[in-house]
């Protein structure tokens, strides 16, 4: 299935979760936020949220500095 992550079409399993999605990356989940189709996901229901053809995420790094 194709998605857009970060406005760039991108292929995933049929099914997938986004929490599965941020392993299959390789993204650390205690850094980056998640909002799917305009819509922030808490990280405790990522496990629920199976992404769709053409849904849209959004993938927001933290990063530290001064």
């Amino acid at each position: 299935m194709r998605i857009l992550i970060n406005g760039k079409p991108t292929d995933l399993p049929e099914r997938i979760t986004i929490e599965d999605m941020v392993e299959l990356k390789g993204l650390n989940p205690d850094t980056i936020v998640v909002e799917c189709n305009m819509l922030l996901v808490k990280r405790e229901n990522w496990a629920g949220v199976v992404l769709r053809e053409s849904d849209s995420l959004e993938i927001l790094s933290f990063v530290g500095g001064g």
